[in-house]
């Protein structure tokens, strides 16, 4: 015979695991079901995303790219884009799906917050750069509207990301970047690099091991279709066609070279002062922001006081405080020195 009791136990105990699973709005299933639509949403939009990469960069967008670049079969692929043009946010038409005009604010919604969140990374935390592109790719899904606008504001409205990419506005504008790489210059020219391509992600930290970055100056020695070789403050290197294609740069004009020496803190003899041009965009993270919170920023001066028993680090009066700089950090302020010694306001 059962015991009461027991029984009683077994049927609490089921009760209770249904409710688990099946409580509306709070159950396992319930969950269950929001991470599913949460997870087509995201889907969807990055589906969107890759239709206006496409557009932007002239190539043909087909259910085989999203596919691939979504990691989905492409029968899921072709289901995502049925349910994008059933939401009138691209249109289906024989060369492959083209945005509608609120496919692109949507898509344009997206970039905006990816591009912010990168520069949000680059700015303020200590995330390797390698690591910013996946995080904005997650972030730029879960911030609302307004929560990027706030983190604009937060950021003092950056026109271009850390990669050196354009932020689109608040209403969506967008400017046109001709963009010439480094497989497209003549031997013989001196380059400075505007924009690093962060996908795919292998070549991208390949060109950080390199000391690649944007601000940086190449002297193009050879080119080939296979090989474009270069050569910077005394070191000479190649680089593939394919990773060469990732580096867009402008032309300098004739005469400038990669080895021109250029002013940093670390050149001020003490009673020196040196009017601040930029900080290396080798300075990142909370390094970056530390020096922007004492007032480091471009026309500032600074003057070298005094020098370490071990000649690091050294103070340095800025705007009236006495801040003591490693080398390192010394070495991304990039300065141009005043003429004449200068008597700063305390």
């Amino acid at each position: 015979m059962v015991d009461p009791a027991f029984a009683l136990s077994v049927f609490a105990a089921a009760t209770l695991l249904v409710a688990v699973f099946l409580w509306p709005r709070i159950g396992v299933m319930a969950w269950l079901g929001r991470m599913s639509r949460q997870s087509d949403r995201v889907l969807m939009e990055d589906a969107l995303k890759h239709v206006y990469t496409c557009e932007s960069i002239g190539r043909v967008c087909t259910i085989e790219s999203v596919a691939g670049q979504l990691e989905v079969s492409t029968g899921k692929a072709a289901s995502l884009l049925a349910r994008l043009a059933d939401s009138e946010l691209v249109t289906s038409e024989e060369a492959g799906p083209h945005l509608t005009d609120l496919g692109r604010e949507s898509a344009l919604q997206l970039v905006r917050t990816h591009r912010l969140w990168e520069r949000y990374l680059a700015d303020r935390t200590g995330v390797p750069a390698g690591e910013w592109h996946a995080e904005a790719e997650r972030m730029e899904h879960t911030l609302t509207p307004e929560q990027t606008e706030a983190l604009a504001s937060r950021l003092g409205h950056p026109a271009w990301d850390p990669h050196g990419d354009p932020i689109p506005t608040t209403g969506g504008e967008l400017p046109h970047v001709e963009r010439l790489t480094l497989a497209g210059v003549e031997p013989g020219r001196t380059v400075e690099i505007i924009h690093l391509e962060d996908e795919p992600r292998e070549i991208y930290d390949a060109l950080l091991e390199d000391g690649l970055g944007l601000g940086a100056r190449l002297d193009v020695v050879e080119r080939s279709d296979r090989v474009v070789r270069v050569r910077s403050r005394g070191r000479e290197w190649p680089l593939s066609g394919v990773v060469a294609r990732n580096v867009s740069v402008r032309v300098l004009p004739e005469g400038e070279t990669a080895d021109e020496p250029v002013e940093t803190l670390l050149d001020l003899r003490p009673g020196e002062v040196g009017r601040v041009v930029d900080v290396s965009p080798a300075c990142q993270g909370s390094q970056r922001r530390r020096l922007l919170d004492l007032g480091v920023v471009k026309g500032t001066r600074i003057r070298a006081d005094l020098v370490s028993a071990t000649g690091d680090p050294v103070a340095y009066d800025i705007r009236g405080a006495l801040i003591a700089l490693r080398r390192e950090q010394a070495e991304w302020i990039r300065i141009q020195k005043e003429t004449a010694p200068v008597e700063l306001a305390s």
